[in-house]
Parts: structure tokens; C-alpha cells; sequence
């Protein structure tokens, strides 16, 4: 376990760091900047020593005109740049620049809007300035201060969680919850319209799993349904999840502080502290989240695979302890105006323990006669997770607007230790114990090596056409033992078991190239693209040096997006994507995972990936103020589906015929579904976002087994209400039902059995329905609302319930699961900031090269 003292002491230390600035009065993000660059247009290098004055449009109530206000000012540095930072957004603005013996340029420069499919940014850059024969108009924007909370670009849909009240002190799980078309069940899995997508973070892949990143800590989450080609192509059917993190690079120093409990007595705490000063911008955060996570499951299943046949029922009540610690500190270094450096260290460390009584009772059933006995395993595990990435990212801005070039190199090492201790004692009928106790310990350890490089560049040739390329690199190195042991009564010690023993290690790479082209043409716009990706996988087993390689020398992804703007109000959409889900390494793993007695599992080394195509046309109507309405309808096809299969067989090891829990690609899969959201502003006071998705999957697997097809019609619906009250009151509510659905196709690959309970086959089983409601409470006070203290629960009325079937030839059965009902949190935040230019010196008013200020 983390040791206490020394969690105490790290975060002593970030909140004497984090309240230094508490004097300061917390602000709002309503300041921005203006930047570029001021050239002589005789030589076409910059000007040093350009006076740049910004004045603001304001009407004059007397004269009834308009008029310009000074508002500040600053003077260009040797290479001619400047920035003026802390202008309000609200306004209109005049740029001014002049020279002794240049003429004078005024530009109209304003903030951008909101646009489609980017996020609002606080700034903008105003170009290389040009003073000499030559003028330069910019284009006027208006400004919108606000971000909108829900966003259709042309390949996305992006969703701000800003307000979300569900989900503060919570991580990005709870954040998910509420964001349509997305289901998050009761262990944390995502899936997007049934199906697992792929998860980002900052658009690319993660070593970050949802639970260690902070909800408080995400800006917006994107939902890319179908990824143009600029995107990774594995992931299957299930597209892919972006969740985009704050970053704050204002002048002067913010940052935040925040503390939660919940229920069961464990904590969350954390906070952030940003300074920017000159060239310089430091951050640095620090996160603590305990948990303590109560289940209980119980299985019924019918044997038909021998004679005589049995009926097994097995009930385990759970507990799992959660201690995670995690850090990040960085570095942004502003070279130029256009030109960023950025270094990030992070760490993550995580303890886990596990404490499970698992009953099972078995009934033989003889002819005229059933012979009954029962055992009791008692299980106490740990895992200890530490992890290390390290992130070198380099960004350029050009003086044409939207074009860019950035690059970035990740580095992450991650290592997990465990260990077990299971006793299980068999009974007879009259519940007195049979023999001495079989006493077990696993002992494992794992390492992951994961590197990764990716450039891409954008090129906007035009207002109306932008080309957009770039290459990535990844290379991933992993190394996995778990060794079983049993007690040796006579010789009192533990003797290692070999056949239930597995040594194993891999290493994956994969290289791409992508180019998109868009285009738009008055209401008609579009984009075409195409993803190059070569990949290669070796697994080997180390103890026989068995070796497995998939290797994909040339695999093509095309992807297409049409878009037409009927009016200002009416969109249509219509997109392609070909993506693949390649079996990882559990997939293909040869060995028998004997953790459930119930659920034996093993790989298969014969697997193929999976490809699929998808198809989506989407209409999006604006309507009212703060209303819309998104319809879409969308068609998946997945050839050689990998697909969770249950097969008897004669176990060796245990030398009976056994239920195997293994994998296989079935012939195809479909699934055609119809997807709306209806977001409604009844009052400034009142919103609400109702999503309903409507679909039927079939999984056609006659190949494996005879007759061998799910295929079952479903629904899910989900509301997500907001109330603003009075006093800086507000209520969140959150409701959300699902049918009954076919187990999610395109299964992930990493569950190995042992803690996330029984998982049925997905050609084989189907989810009964469930609902759940959650809700949340939030007070602001104090001045400009620096502090805010809420109050949730979730599944408010113990109704979140798993419950799934799965039947063959072979067998029935049915698993119910339960955990953490009727949840409750408080959490308290607090925000402060001082966007001051000068931290660590004083103000000076004679010029400097860096500016000046009037």
C-alpha cells in the first residue's frame, strides 16, 4: 500500500503550494489576447520598436456616435513580435500600428466566435502586419464569449462538461455518463451505440485508464462516431472517445484546489496551479482518489455436456480498496508568438486489494437421485500499479490562419505487481467440511514499454480548401509472469504448479501515413481521406519459445464526409469510414486462466482481425434559442467479428469435461441503428438534452456452430436535466433505461477473468433491461463564485442491476450483479487567480523589449 505519511506529506506540499495565491481574487475566463508580428515591407524581416496601441469601439450617449477608446499598448520586440494579453472579450477592437517613417495601420481585430468542431479559444493571432506600401485587412469576427455546450463538426460531435455537476470529484467515468449515445456500465466499460470505441486522450492514445483521470480536469469530450482518416484506424465498431483536458496559459498565476468524501469514508483531493510569466508557463497538478467498492454476484448455471448433469450456484460478495495517486508538471516554452515548446512529466500510482467469499453448490443429478455438495473460497489479493510518461510536444503557428504544424514524442513505462492467497474448503450434503483445505497463492508481475511519435501538419489553401496531413509511429514492448503455487501439508511449503503457470512477453508496432483534402462550396462541403497503416505483432511464450506474429504489411482506410447547410438552421451529414480491431495479446493467449471455476478462459491463437465499414447520415436542425435537434441513422458491417465463445471440452489439468471461455471470428456482424438528441432551453433557468438510440445487432457465427445467430432488436434512452436556482443554487438530474440488447460485439480483448465477474459470450448471450437515476446538488458562494460545494448520488434508487443469459447446447445460465447502489459524494472546490503580467518582478512602465504599457 502507499504508505500514509508519505501521501500526507505530498499534499501538504501541493496545498501550502496551491493556497499561496489564495489572497487573489478568483476571476472568471472573460480576458484573451491579441498576437502577430509587425514586417517591414521594404527588407520583408520584422520591426523592433513598432508602437502598437489597441483602442476599443464604445458609443458616445451624448454625442450618439461612436468613438475609440485607448485601451492598452505595447512595442514590438527585435523580431518584430507582440502580444497583448488581458483584453477583455466583449467589444470591438482596433488595432494601431505605427512607426516614425512608416505610415499608420489600423486593423479591425476581434475574438473569434465559436466555430464549428474546435473548442473556444481566448485568442487570436492578427497575422504578419506589413507597414509600407502594402495595406492588410483582416477579417472582422464577432464575438461570443460563451462556449456552446454542444457542437456538430464535420466529422465529430463535441459536448462541454463544464457543467456537470454529476461528475465533480468524480473521474472521466461519471463524465461519460451523461453524454448521449454513450453507456458506461457499473465496471467502468464504455461503450458508444453497444459497441467499445477506442478512448483518447488529447487525441491520441492513452496509458491512462478513465478512472485515473479527474473529471475536473476535462475541458470537453468528443464523440467521434465515425474517424476520418487523421485518426488511429484500429478500433472496430465502436469509434472513438476523445476527452480533451483543460489548459490554461493566461498571464499571471490561477489554479484550483478541491476535496471530497464519499459514503464509505474515502476521500478525493486534488489541485492545479498554473504561472505563466515572459516566455514561460509552469503547471503543475496533483491528484488523490480513495475508493471502496462493494458487489455482490450470483450464477446459476445448467451442465447438459455430461452424464449425469449438474446444476452449480455460485454467490460472492466483494470488496476492492482503491488508493490512486497521480502528478503531473510541465513546462511551456513560448520560443515566438508562433512557436511553443512543451514538456510534461506524469506518474501514476495506484494499490488495489481485493477481498472475495465465493459460495458454490453443486447438484448432481443422478436418475431417481441428486448428490449435493458445496465449497467456499476465501480470496485476499493486491495489485500495485506505477506508471511514468513523458510527453515532448512542439507546435508552429503561421501567419495564414488555421495553418500549423505540430509534433510530439511520448514516452510511458508502466509495471504491476501482484499477488493472491485463496483457500477453498469442500463440504458435503450435511455441510461438514471434506478434507483439508486446498490452499493456493498466484504471484505475478507485468511491464509495459510504450513509445510513440506522431507529426501532423494542416494547410489551409484557401478560405475554402484545406489539406491536412501527417505520420505516426508506435512500438509497444510487453512482459508478463504469473506463477501458481499450491501448500504442500507434508513439506509445509508452497510448490509451484507449472501447468498453471504462464510466461509470456510481446512487442507490437505500427506504422501510418493519412492525408485528409476538404473542401467547401457555398452550402456543399467536403472531405476525403485516406489512412496507410503497416503493422506487426510477435508474441512469444517464453518457458517453450513458442512464437505468434500477425503482421499486416499494407492495410488501406478510406473515409469520406459530405456536408450541406440547407439554411442557417438545417444541416445534413453524410460520412464513411473503414476501421480494424486487431486481437491483442489475452485474444490470442493459449493459456487457461483457471481463476473462476465457472468461467475457464484461454485464448486463440488463430484469430484474425476484424474490419469494419460504417455508414452514417445525420441531420441537425437549430431551432429557437439554445434548442437542437440531431437525427441520425448509421450501418455498421464487421467481417470475421471477434466474438466471445463458450465451448465443452476435456480439460487435462482438471481431468473432467469443462466449459472453455475463448475466443473465434465469427463469419459477420451488423448492426443498424437510428440515433437522436433533443437538446431543449425552456428558460434561462431550465435545460435539458434527451437522447434516444434505437438498433439491432446480428451476430452471424454459423462458421463456429451450427445455427449459430444473435440477433435481437434494442433501445436506450438517456435524460440529462439542468435547473439554475436562486443564491447561486443548481440541480442536476440524470435518468437513463436500458432493454435488453445482445451482449457489445468487438469485445476488447483484456478481460482475463478474475475480478470483473462472469462475461457471457457475445454470440451467445444477451443483457436484460435496467434503469437508473442519479442526482446532484451545487451551492456557489463567496465572490465572482471562486467556491462551489456538491452534494450527489448516484443510482439514487437502487435499481443499476447487471443481468445477463447465455444458453447453448452445452449449458444455461443466468448472472446477476450488483454494486455500489445508492451512492453518495460531497465535494468542495475552490478556484483562485491573479492574471497579472508581473509575478516576480514589479511593473515597470519605460519601454522594454518585450512591450511597453500605457
Amino acid at each position: 500500500m502507499l504508505k500514509k505519511d508519505k501521501i500526507v506529506v505530498l499534499f501538504a506540499f501541493v496545498f501550502v503550494a496551491l493556497t499561496r495565491g489564495l489572497y487573489a481574487q478568483a476571476q472568471n475566463q472573460t480576458k484573451g489576447r491579441f498576437y502577430g508580428k509587425v514586417i517591414d515591407a521594404s527588407t520583408g524581416k520584422g520591426m523592433e520598436f513598432a508602437t502598437i496601441r489597441l483602442n476599443k469601439e464604445v458609443f458616445d450617449t451624448l454625442t450618439k456616435v461612436k468613438k475609440e477608446e485607448l485601451v492598452t499598448g505595447v512595442i514590438s520586440q527585435v523580431n518584430g513580435e507582440f502580444t497583448i494579453e488581458n483584453v477583455p472579450l466583449l467589444g470591438q477592437y482596433v488595432v494601431i500600428v505605427s512607426a516614425i517613417g512608416y505610415q499608420t495601420k489600423s486593423i479591425k481585430a476581434n475574438f473569434p466566435k465559436p466555430q464549428q468542431g474546435k473548442p473556444f479559444v481566448p485568442e487570436k493571432d492578427l497575422g504578419n502586419i506589413v507597414i509600407g506600401q502594402d495595406t492588410v485587412v483582416l477579417q472582422e469576427l464577432v464575438v461570443e464569449g460563451k462556449e456552446p455546450q454542444y457542437i456538430m463538426a464535420i466529422d465529430k460531435k463535441i459536448f462541454t462538461v463544464g457543467d456537470n455537476l454529476l461528475s465533480e470529484g468524480a473521474t472521466a467515468q461519471e463524465a461519460l455518463k451523461t453524454i448521449p449515445s454513450v453507456d458506461v456500465d457499473m465496471d467502468g466499460n464504455v461503450t458508444l451505440r453497444n459497441s467499445s470505441p477506442q478512448i483518447f486522450v488529447d487525441g491520441k492514445l492513452s496509458t491512462l485508464t478513465l478512472e485515473q483521470i479527474p473529471a475536473d480536469a476535462i475541458q470537453s469530450i468528443e464523440v467521434i462516431t465515425n474517424p476520418s482518416a487523421k485518426y488511429d484506424a484500429s478500433g472496430g465498431m465502436g469509434g472513438i472517445i476523445n476527452i480533451v483536458l483543460k489548459k490554461d496559459r493566461r498571464i499571471g498565476f490561477n489554479g484550483s484546489i478541491r476535496a471530497g468524501i464519499d459514503m464509505r469514508g474515502r476521500v478525493n483531493a486534488g489541485g492545479n496551479l498554473n504561472i505563466r510569466e515572459g516566455k514561460f508557463n509552469f503547471f503543475v497538478g496533483a491528484n488523490l482518489r480513495q475508493s471502496k467498492s462493494i458487489g455482490y454476484n450470483e450464477t446459476l448455471r445448467k451442465n447438459y455436456f455430461s452424464l449425469p448433469n449438474t446444476n452449480i450456484f455460485q454467490d460472492n460478495n466483494s470488496v476492492i480498496d482503491r488508493t490512486f495517486l497521480s502528478g503531473n508538471a510541465g513546462v511551456d516554452y513560448f520560443i515566438n508568438n508562433r512557436s511553443t515548446l512543451t514538456l510534461t512529466q506524469s506518474f501514476f500510482g495506484g494499490d488495489v486489494s481485493f477481498i472475495d467469499e465465493l459460495n458454490s453448490l453443486t447438484d448432481t443429478l443422478f436418475s431417481g437421485s441428486t448428490h449435493s455438495s458445496s465449497t467456499i473460497r476465501n480470496s485476499d489479493a493486491e495489485r500495485h500499479f506505477r506508471s511514468y510518461t513523458s510527453s515532448v510536444l512542439f507546435k508552429q503557428l503561421f501567419p495564414k490562419e488555421g495553418q500549423e504544424l505540430t509534433a510530439d514524442v511520448n514516452y510511458s513505462l508502466n509495471n504491476v505487481n501482484n499477488g493472491g492467497d485463496f483457500k477453498t474448503q469442500l463440504y458435503n450434503a450435511e455441510k461438514l467440511a471434506v478434507g483439508n483445505p486446498s490452499i493456493q497463492q498466484q504471484v505475478g508481475e507485468s511491464n509495459n514499454t510504450f513509445i510513440a511519435a506522431q507529426s501532423d501538419f494542416i494547410n489551409p489553401v484557401s478560405d475554402k480548401i484545406k489539406i491536412e496531413s501527417g505520420v505516426r509511429f508506435s512500438f509497444r514492448d510487453f512482459f508478463s509472469k504469473n506463477e501458481n503455487y499450491t501448500w504442500n501439508e507434508g513439506l509445509q511449503q508452497f510448490d509451484l504448479q507449472r501447468s498453471f503457470t504462464n510466461n509470456y512477453k510481446f512487442t507490437d508496432q505500427i506504422y501510418a501515413a493519412y492525408s485528409t483534402f476538404t473542401h467547401q462550396l457555398g452550402k456543399f462541403g467536403y472531405q476525403a481521406g485516406l489512412r496507410v497503416e503497416s503493422s506487426d505483432y510477435l508474441g512469444t511464450l517464453i518457458e517453450t519459445g513458442q512464437k505468434f506474429k500477425v503482421s499486416f504489411p499494407i492495410s488501406i482506410f478510406p473515409t469520406a464526409f459530405v456536408d450541406y447547410k440547407l439554411n442557417d438552421k438545417d444541416n445534413l451529414q453524410l460520412n464513411y469510414s473503414r476501421r480494424v480491431n486487431r486481437p491483442g495479446f489475452f485474444n490470442l493467449l493459449p493459456f487457461v486462466d483457471y481463476t473462476d471455476s465457472l468461467n475457464l478462459s484461454r485464448g486463440n491463437p488463430s484469430l484474425k482481425p476484424e474490419f469494419t465499414n460504417s455508414l452514417e447520415l445525420s441531420y441537425l436542425n437549430a431551432y429557437g434559442k439554445g434548442n437542437s435537434f440531431l437525427f441520425s441513422v448509421y450501418f455498421k458491417n464487421t467481417t470475421h467479428l471477434i466474438t466471445r465463445y463458450q465451448v465443452a471440452e476435456f480439460n487435462e489439468v482438471l481431468n473432467r469435461v469443462v466449459i472453455m471461455n475463448t475466443y473465434a471470428n465469427a463469419n459477420n456482424a451488423y448492426a443498424t441503428g437510428v440515433d437522436i438528441t433533443n437538446k431543449f432551453k425552456f428558460y434561462k433557468w431550465w435545460d435539458a438534452t434527451l437522447n434516444f438510440n434505437l438498433f439491432q445487432s446480428i451476430i452471424s457465427a454459423e462458421n463456429i456452430e451450427l445455427n449459430l445467430t444473435n440477433k435481437m432488436l434494442s433501445y436506450f434512452t438517456k435524460i440529462n436535466t439542468n435547473f439554475r436556482f436562486p443564491k447561486n443554487f443548481s440541480l442536476q438530474l440524470s435518468g437513463s433505461y436500458n432493454s435488453p440488447r445482445a451482449l457489445q460485439q468487438s469485445s476488447s480483448g483484456m478481460d482475463r477473468g478474475g475480478w470483473g465477474g462472469n462475461t457471457a459470450s457475445s454470440a451467445q448471450g444477451y443483457t436484460k433491461e435496467f434503469y437508473e437515476v442519479e442526482v446532484a446538488v451545487k451551492k456557489d458562494f463567496l465572490k465572482n463564485k471562486e467556491a462551489s460545494i456538491t452534494f450527489s448520488v448516484s443510482d439514487a434508487f437502487k435499481t443499476r442491476a447487471t443481468n445477463s443469459i447465455s444458453e447453448s447446447t452445452y449449458f444455461y445460465q443466468e448472472s446477476y450483479r450488483i454494486r455500489d447502489q445508492q451512492f453518495f459524494r460531497l465535494n468542495l472546490s475552490y478556484r483562485f487567480g491573479k492574471f497579472d503580467s508581473s509575478i516576480f518582478r514589479r511593473k515597470n512602465t519605460r519601454s522594454e523589449s518585450g512591450g511597453m504599457e500605457m
